[in-house]
């Protein structure tokens, strides 16, 4: 092969290439379902907009446990840590120092979690696996018993009393039925949305498939592995810190459970419900587990969490993609049969 068509070939697959990444980037149509849902909810439920903000909350601190897990192959039950950083930031602002304005109060308790993140990730990230695993939910643990110890700044696990959030700019307050917060947390979740979604198909976000799936090959090309895993788990924490906040916000009202190994357990089953490192994952596993357990909460209070346990059996058994791989694999069944 002459060398002219060598560099033609070459130019063509670079091209072929480009094409496919910025095909990635692209909004697709059914992006779109999700989010004229939750519109939907807010006219059709009008009176169920208290707990429609909650799971969209939870849909947020999966959305930052996926990016982690679901796209760099952190594995860690202590993803609650930062979810508790957030609620406490916004607990203590209001309580100790008198503060509610609930825009400034994301945005410190991203910060603080951020921190949080970024130091202990230094550190925890150099280790994998089933270390890993221990060192993580020994930080939350280290955590809780740290807010348990100086409870009187914490308030235990009776909870912060006398929290007060001001209205949103001044002028949305926190309604009956929660239909200004329903809104809020919809319009921060969109936007960490496109955060996140602009961070897994950035050349960042590739790097860090390449670490989830051969971590070896990537230190061999020169690939700062660390500094991109605590950059990356530094990001999430911040999210799972705004996370914590809009719970706090929401609820005025914030205890101990927050830093609870349950918590990160919780947010665990949701991903694996929805499908881990598919970024809609997050908003399926979130709904259907907090849909799940509101029902199974009603019909058996006292069993309730033995109706989660048999689904999530069922969907390691059955679906071990989450429900979002089920329905990419009948898809790809119907485009394979012919016409």
């Amino acid at each position: 092969m002459a060398v002219s068509d060598v560099e033609t070939v070459s130019a063509a697959g670079r091209a072929q290439a480009r094409d496919l990444i910025e095909k990635r980037h692209r909004f697709h149509l059914g992006e779109v379902l999700p989010w004229v849902l939750i519109v939907a909810v807010y006219f059709l439920f009008p009176d169920r907009t208290t707990f429609g903000a909650q799971v969209l909350i939870m849909i947020m601190f999966a959305l930052s446990l996926d990016l982690i897990l679901g796209y760099a192959g952190i594995i860690t039950l202590g993803h609650a840590a930062f979810f508790g950083i957030g609620a406490y930031t916004v607990a203590i602002l209001s309580s100790k120092l008198g503060w509610g304005e609930p825009i400034s109060m994301l945005v410190l308790a991203a910060i603080l979690a951020g921190i949080g993140g970024l130091v202990s990730g230094w550190f925890l990230l150099r280790y994998q696996g089933l270390t890993l695993l221990m060192l993580t939910m020994a930080t939350a643990i280290l955590l809780l018993e740290f807010g348990n110890y100086r409870a009187d700044i914490t308030g235990g696990y009776d909870g912060v009393p006398g929290m007060e959030i001001w209205p949103i700019f001044g002028v949305f307050e926190n309604d009956l039925w929660g239909h200004n917060y329903y809104v809020y947390t919809a319009a921060v979740l969109f936007v960490v949305f496109l955060l996140v979604r602009r961070i897994i198909y950035s050349p960042f976000g590739q790097a860090l498939v390449g670490i989830r799936e051969n971590v070896r090959r990537m230190h061999a090309i020169g690939s700062p592995v660390h500094r991109r895993l605590v950059t990356v788990y530094t990001i999430a924490a911040a999210i799972a810190g705004v996370a914590g906040a809009l719970f706090a916000e929401t609820t005025a009202y914030t205890t101990l459970g927050v830093f609870e190994f349950d918590n990160s357990a919780k947010v665990m089953v949701m991903l694996i419900l929805g499908g881990t490192g598919r970024l809609y994952g997050a908003f399926a596993g979130a709904t259907i587990y907090m849909i799940l357990e509101d029902e199974f909460s009603k019909a058996v209070p006292e069993y309730w969490q033995f109706g989660i346990g048999l689904v999530l059996v069922l969907t390691v058994l059955f679906a071990r993609r989450g429900l979002l791989g089920v329905i990419e694999d009948l898809l790809s069944v119907f485009k394979r049969r012919p016409s």
